[in-house]
């Protein structure tokens, strides 16, 4: 899918030209900034922006991304912070927790079955920033099953079977499983954590193409 994205002049162009046209009129260079100025593209309409063509994912593909993401966020901090609030309250943090999850296993099942389907675009980073992509993405896959799938059967095997929202009673092929639930607590927490680290280094690839490099990696899941 092709889109239009209009970048603000004050990020990329004003403030750059500004100090430009500083620099050039002391030195008597207006000529090179006149040259400079016909690379921008034809058929603007507003001096104020440039326009610059990207292909975005399919539109599934972005819905899903940003519910999975909106989801995570919500249920990580909800998981994390059970044990340092007042019991009085904790048991809806825990209900939370758990329904937000359940929602994150069923949104994952979705996208697996979108990604194989949806067309990606064409890949224009080295071969080395797709390998790393496609590695933290494989992975993200992954433990976002692995951990909402873990700490349902943890709760389970613990003997508390998840409600969902208080509104009905979600069915789980284990039953209170002593020998096994710390077991599943277990690999539920460390995948959190896991879930964790591949945010970071995912910001961190938003930070550098979007800040650093200034290309329109971000623009195609938006």
């Amino acid at each position: 899918m092709q889109a239009a994205i209009k970048f603000p002049e004050f990020l990329f162009i004003n403030v750059y030209s500004q100090m430009r046209l500083h620099v050039m009129e002391r030195m008597g260079l207006l000529s090179e900034l006149v040259e400079q100025i016909e690379v921008v593209p034809q058929g603007v309409t507003s001096p104020s922006y440039a326009q610059i063509t990207v292909e975005r994912y399919p539109g599934t593909s972005r819905i899903l991304h940003w519910i999975i993401a909106v989801l995570v966020l919500a249920t990580w901090p909800l998981g994390f912070t059970i044990h340092l609030v007042k019991n009085d309250v904790s048991m809806t943090f825990y209900m939370l927790h758990e329904g937000i999850g359940f929602l994150v296993f069923w949104f994952m099942l979705i996208r697996v079955g979108n990604k194989l389907i949806a067309r990606a675009p064409s890949p224009k980073d080295p071969p080395m920033e797709r390998m790393a992509a496609k590695s933290v993405h494989g992975l993200f896959y992954i433990f976002l099953i692995v951990m909402p799938v873990s700490g349902f059967l943890a709760t389970n095997a613990h003997g508390f079977p998840l409600q969902w929202f208080g509104l009905f009673e979600v069915w789980s092929p284990i039953d209170k499983t002593p020998e096994i639930a710390w077991t599943l607590s277990g690999v539920h927490y460390w995948s959190s954590w896991v879930v964790l680290a591949l945010f970071l280094l995912h910001m961190g690839a938003v930070v550098m193409h979007h800040v650093i490099k200034r290309d329109t990696t971000l623009y195609r899941i938006l």
